[in-house]
């Protein structure tokens, strides 16, 4: 924690790569990492909701952190999601963030048996952060998941008293009112980290400087647009670049939501993290192949992403039409 640096501008959070039996597949990720690398992102949030972590082994989310820490190769940031609603197993994972050298630990609110009051809750993360006392803390607020809708701000404070590497929260709410008073809180002593990608400039608006989001992996330079602009106060280009965000996420959405749209998109930029893992869908081959044009045209014209990356000739015909 001596050493503890606050993050800015755009952590990603990353898909889990699976092959075509459903098991992990380690080996996508030395590319995916590179890709990162290539581009402004900051770090990478690992075996988040977009990893699919609810869907995975104990054992399958410490190997996954291992070989991106490996691939990393100190590029960008690493933070170990270690949400889990067995409070034992979240410490597992914890211990086993700091032994193996990720930068902070993150963890989503048990969505099964809820905590009922702020309390509870602090209760609940004190043992897993005592678990890797050496790591920045981040509490993962998703209440459209999780259905623990408690005052962050109020948790903030409360849990400073007890867990001491508390650091801030990711922030995937809009309830805006409740962000600006977490940010601004003892003279902006914790991290807000912005969580809705379709709404960034928003939340940058409020006070944010860092936002955790499933399409940074794909548009990028989009978002970055959006950080610089608002910085510049230049608020036309910023709204510009959150329509584009916007049409993005409605074409994830018309192909099955964040996970299941979003890694369909990354096969299409040339980094194939196979399907996914049941309860959701997995991407069958002829719908793949009867889609991927018309995801290609949106994503080439709203995020420009895809000018930067090798594609099928016809496609690139498809998007040079698209455009006349």
């Amino acid at each position: 924690m001596n050493n503890y640096e606050k993050l800015e501008g755009m952590v990603a959070a990353t898909f889990t790569p699976l092959d075509e039996n459903g098991d992990v597949n380690l080996s996508v990720i030395d590319k995916y990492a590179d890709w990162i690398a290539s581009t402004p992102i900051k770090g990478i949030f690992v075996c988040g909701t977009t990893g699919e972590f609810s869907s995975l082994t104990i054992d399958e989310r410490k190997l996954i952190l291992e070989k991106w820490l490996v691939s990393a190769r100190k590029r960008f940031k690493v933070i170990a999601h270690v949400g889990s609603n067995c409070q034992r197993s979240a410490m597992e994972l914890a211990r086993h963030a700091a032994q193996v050298g990720a930068d902070a630990i993150a963890s989503i609110a048990p969505s099964f048996f809820k905590p009922g009051t702020v309390d509870e809750l602090v209760d609940f993360f004190a043992p897993i952060c005592h678990s890797a006392a050496g790591l920045p803390f981040y509490y993962y607020n998703m209440p459209s998941i999780t259905g623990v809708n408690l005052p962050v701000d109020k948790f903030l404070v409360e849990g400073k008293k007890k867990i001491p590497n508390l650091v801030g929260t990711k922030f995937t709410h809009n309830n805006l009112m409740e962000m600006g008073v977490c940010i601004e809180l003892e003279q902006h002593r914790f991290e807000v980290l912005h969580g809705y990608d379709e709404i960034l400039i928003s939340g940058l608006a409020m006070g944010a400087v860092a936002g955790v989001g499933s399409t940074y992996n794909y548009i990028p330079n989009v978002y970055q647009a959006i950080f610089d602009s608002m910085k510049m106060n230049d608020l036309e280009t910023a709204r510009h670049n959150q329509i584009k965000s916007i049409r993005t996420v409605e074409v994830i959405i018309k192909y099955g939501g964040g996970v299941r749209g979003g890694k369909a998109i990354m096969k299409l930029i040339g980094i194939d993290c196979g399907s996914c893992r049941l309860p959701i869908k997995p991407f069958s081959v002829d719908e793949y192949e009867n889609n991927k044009e018309e995801m290609t045209v949106k994503v080439y014209c709203w995020g420009k992403l895809l000018y930067f990356l090798s594609i099928p000739s016809n496609l690139v015909k498809c998007v040079q039409n698209y455009l006349k």
